[in-house]
């Protein structure tokens, strides 16, 4: 093992900020359970976040960003794992608290490493990444509500993204009548391509008015954008439908009434994928290898990228250019 390792290192004093590619030793990561070589890792909006000087994502300085991350085991005194083992890890404290994928090798408490499924890849593993968990986290929920490929059309709001796409490949692969609401409506043909029936432009979900009800379109939704648009789109779903609720794209605050909820019983789930109990974790990830997994939809959704280009890629998630699940190839 070498101890001069290559990271996407980010620094911030009162003088200056800085996001650059560093050599950095192997003593200078974390003394945790078990040691992996990180093959591959992804780009996320929180990691975007974490590599601008507001991004209130970093707890302190200098830091390894990189919320996603897979690799193999080179050592551990975890006795759950050994030399060799392919694992995925996301969520928790990674990329946040603890150094994160964004480097050749990661060090980690085993509580926080998943196995990787056998039907699945390293590269898979990150093309979903936290956004794909998070869809699967979503449909998942969504299913233990009640929600069939029968009850009707389901809606993926910021389709586009990395949690959207993911949404309409996996959505489509089990059966469902998926809409597509994006603001690159330029996009069509793609979310098309990876399942989704019908694409609408973001204001049709959203005009601008949020009614108490609304005519009643689909039976679910999956919804990265938050703000206005959940707002809206809770007016929309049919009577004991349910709405994913997964991210806030477009804003933390979610003006709506009670009207959707006591008189037509929708349901608002919460989804998260950052301290998810490990047992639901390894549940759904077992999914997302088997039942959710379609090989050629998932080659569609991944852009591939050097460890380089991560200074370059990262901001084109906060100027929304990006279009599926940019995958980072570390070793």
């Amino acid at each position: 093992m070498n101890s001069t390792i290559q990271a996407l290192v980010v620094n911030k004093t009162s003088e200056q900020f800085s996001v650059a590619i560093k050599n950095i030793t192997m003593s200078q990561l974390p003394e945790d359970d078990v040691v992996v070589k990180v093959h591959y890792s992804s780009i996320n909006y929180k990691d975007a976040l974490a590599c601008i000087p507001d991004g209130k994502i970093v707890a302190s300085y200098p830091f390894i960003p990189g919320i996603d991350l897979a690799g193999i085991v080179v050592s551990s005194t975890d006795k759950r794992f050994k030399e060799g083992d392919k694992i995925i890890a996301t969520g928790y404290g990674i990329g946040v608290s603890h150094f994160g994928g964004f480097c050749d090798y990661a060090s980690l408490p085993g509580d926080w490493i998943v196995p990787l499924p056998d039907a699945l890849t390293l590269e898979e593993a990150m093309i979903y990444g936290t956004a794909g968990f998070t869809a699967a986290l979503a449909i998942n929920k969504l299913e233990q509500n009640g929600i069939t490929p029968e009850k009707g059309k389901i809606l993926v709001t910021g389709a586009t993204g990395g949690v959207g796409t993911s949404a309409i490949a996996m959505l489509a692969k089990l059966g469902y009548d998926v809409v597509a609401s994006t603001g690159k409506f330029s996009q069509t043909a793609f979310l098309k391509q990876l399942g989704a029936t019908a694409v609408l432009p973001r204001t049709a979900v959203f005009d601008g008015k949020i009614k108490a009800l609304d005519k009643t379109q689909f039976a679910a939704a999956v919804d990265p954008v938050g703000g206005n648009q959940l707002a809206s789109l809770l007016s929309k779903i049919n009577y004991s439908g349910s709405v994913a609720a997964c991210g806030l794209t477009g804003g933390s605050k979610v003006p709506t009434t009670v009207f959707p909820f006591i008189l037509r019983g929708v349901n608002l789930l919460g989804i998260d994928s950052v301290y998810c109990p490990m047992s639901l974790r390894k549940t759904v990830w077992n999914r997302m290898a088997d039942e959710f997994k379609d090989s050629r939809k998932l080659n569609l959704i991944k852009r591939e990228i050097n460890f380089s280009e991560l200074p370059s890629k990262l901001p084109q998630l906060l100027d929304g250019k990006a279009v599926g699940r940019m995958v980072v190839k570390v070793n």
